[in-house]
């Protein structure tokens, strides 16, 4: 028999073999007894700066014969192990007359190609960007040069956005299906420990080549992937769509379309809402990314403990009020950089990232105030223009050279000159050049951000430290806008067209989105039979 036992804690430097013993604790069974340990589940706790633990939870395997022997003596933290969902899998009797187009190759669209691929159903995924290998290199080179490439960038290109990025794996979703995207990242190359973290992260190097990977199993099962592939008409009859323009040239005939289109696609959403697609305004948020010394995050959060190896860098997660919204902080980064996230000319854009390790000298996280569609108006595109001006303001204030603005948080709350940075170099590239942000946010998020200073200052002592650093603008948090859809995942007004991830309004980071573009395959799978 399969048992489950939660809630067994041991210091953090403690060996993990320790379990044995606290199974052999909880159920009172004899050690031989216990075999087949599995962690699936690994927390800390650092609540107690002076007694730091690991909480884990593990499923080991008995007998039956000593199960019924011993049962009545287990702890109340001992239980049968949960059985993994099943999910359905129901194929329609209906052979699939054309490809089904996926657009977007982030992480929606990869795994709904994918979950396609494998099936045995035609497929072509058309990205707009370039694959990873070459994307890089042009993310490298804006960095560097401030030499902006508008269709390869941090937000246009194999992986999506989230290629640039920490690479976290948490998630608030309860679908079964989020276990099976972690698994598919951990056989396309994560590390096991994403598995059974509590607070999972993968890394910008190491995701990089899961993305990889995963295209090249799209391809090996028969799909077509296609770089430099932008999406730029769709074409219907009888209220379903039956075939995509790409690059305003190529006609591809589909049976259906899923569309991935990340958050920075604000071209196509715009030509999808001419072309009658249904589309609304959604609360988001916005701001700035901060920057401290992780050492000093680690000395807040783990205390004389700080930089052992068991540790690794430390994390925060503040929130507060700002007036009636919220304003919270967003994508903390550990051992991370700012980075130039800018994809169309003339804006300034910034993002967080981290490598695996973790190990660079700054922390940084985004603080972001929400702002509501009631703010702006109401009309669908309302909050993508004021995210486009927010973005324009930051780029004319940093030099009109992708040169970011950033403020010492001191000159900040002290509505003062800004000076020259202090304790903490900013890690944004091409630069940052210090100067006054509230010259580029509006009065709102300006507000919001002092506030939520002063307030996290509180929670976190020394968080509002002078010399920590603010760059603008952090604007991307999630898209303003959400293409309508039906229960059965189409959109509103037109058949065949699934909008999924985090740039049709429906997810919140990777595992969500990737949630989504599977389900989305799952019922277009449910409408057709593969050839």
């Amino acid at each position: 028999m399969k048992l489950l036992a939660t809630n067994l804690n041991m210091p953090f430097n403690a060996d993990e073999s320790t379990i044995r013993l606290l199974i052999g604790a909880d159920t009172r069974l004899p050690a031989e007894c216990i075999r087949n340990i599995r962690i699936v589940r690994r927390s800390l706790d650092a609540r107690d700066k002076n007694d730091i633990r690991f909480i884990y939870s593990a499923e080991f395997e008995v007998d039956d014969k000593d199960h019924n022997r011993y049962s009545g003596r287990y702890a109340k933290t001992v239980s049968k192990a949960p059985e993994k969902p099943v999910i359905a899998e129901i194929t329609g009797a209906v052979p699939q007359p054309a490809p089904v187009v996926v657009v977007g190759a982030g992480p929606a669209g990869l795994f709904a190609a994918h979950t396609l691929a494998v099936r045995g159903y035609k497929v072509v995924l058309i990205e707009r960007g370039r694959p990873i290998e070459e994307r890089r290199a042009s993310v490298d080179t804006f960095w560097a040069s401030a030499k902006l490439d508008p269709e390869s960038n941090v937000m246009f290109g194999e992986g999506g956005a989230g290629a640039f990025s920490d690479g976290k794996l948490t998630t608030r979703i309860k679908d079964p299906r989020a276990e099976t995207v972690v698994e598919m990242l951990v056989k396309f190359g994560a590390p096991e420990r994403v598995a059974v973290d509590a607070k999972p992260h993968v890394g910008t190097d190491v995701l990089r080549t899961v993305v990889h990977n995963i295209r090249t199993d799209i391809e090996a099962h028969g799909g077509e992937v296609r770089f430099s592939s932008k999406l730029t008409d769709i074409v219907s009859e009888d209220g379903a769509v039956t075939a995509v323009v790409v690059n305003g040239e190529e006609k591809l005939p589909c049976c259906a379309v899923v569309l991935a289109l990340g958050q920075a696609a604000r071209d196509t959403c715009r030509m999808l809402f001419d072309r009658g697609v249904e589309i609304t305004a959604k609360p988001f948020a916005v701001g700035v990314r901060i920057e401290h010394p992780q050492s000093f995050i680690n000395k807040s959060q783990f205390g004389k403990f700080a930089g052992h190896p068991r540790l690794g860098a430390a994390e925060y997660r503040l929130t507060a009020k700002t007036g009636s919204r919220g304003v919270y902080t967003f994508c903390m980064c550990p051992g991370g950089f700012v980075v130039a996230s800018s994809s169309n000319e003339g804006e300034v854009v910034t993002n967080g990232m981290s490598y695996s390790a973790r190990d660079a000298e700054n922390a940084n996280s985004g603080i972001i105030v929400q702002v509501n569609p009631s703010d702006l108006g109401g009309a669908a595109f309302a909050g993508v223009e004021f995210q486009e001006k927010l973005e324009r303001a930051a780029f004319r204030l940093g030099g009109g050279d992708y040169s970011a603005p950033a403020e010492r948080v001191a000159d900040f709350l002290a509505d003062s000159d800004p000076q020259p940075f202090g304790a903490v170099t900013p890690t944004y590239r091409p630069q940052a050049v210090p100067r006054n942000l509230k010259k580029c946010l509006p009065g709102t998020v300006y507000r919001g951000i002092k506030d939520g200073i002063t307030a996290f200052g509180r929670q976190l002592k020394g968080f509002d430290m002078g010399d920590a650093v603010l760059t603008a603008v952090e604007s991307r948090t999630s898209s303003p806008v959400r293409i309508n859809r039906l229960e059965n995942g189409e959109a509103t007004r037109l058949r065949g067209l699934y909008p999924v991830g985090e740039g049709a309004g429906y997810a919140g980071g990777i595992v969500s989105a990737a949630v989504d573009g599977i389900r989305a395959a799952e019922r277009i799978i449910a409408l057709y039979r593969a050839e």
